[in-house]
């Protein structure tokens, strides 16, 4: 396998001369967006 695809970024983000690189997406920021959606979803669905 290429050395290179094992170190590619989770997420890429280049704007004008900013450039945000993030290499691993940890686990309890994906429980916390995926929690938060779903409060809001259900916030949303019952007004």
């Amino acid at each position: 396998m290429n050395a290179k695809a094992d170190t590619r970024p989770a997420f890429e983000l280049r704007v004008g001369g900013m450039h945000l690189t993030v290499q691993r997406v940890p686990g309890w920021l994906v429980a916390l967006f995926t929690t938060a959606s779903g409060a809001a979803g259900t916030w949303w669905g019952q007004r």
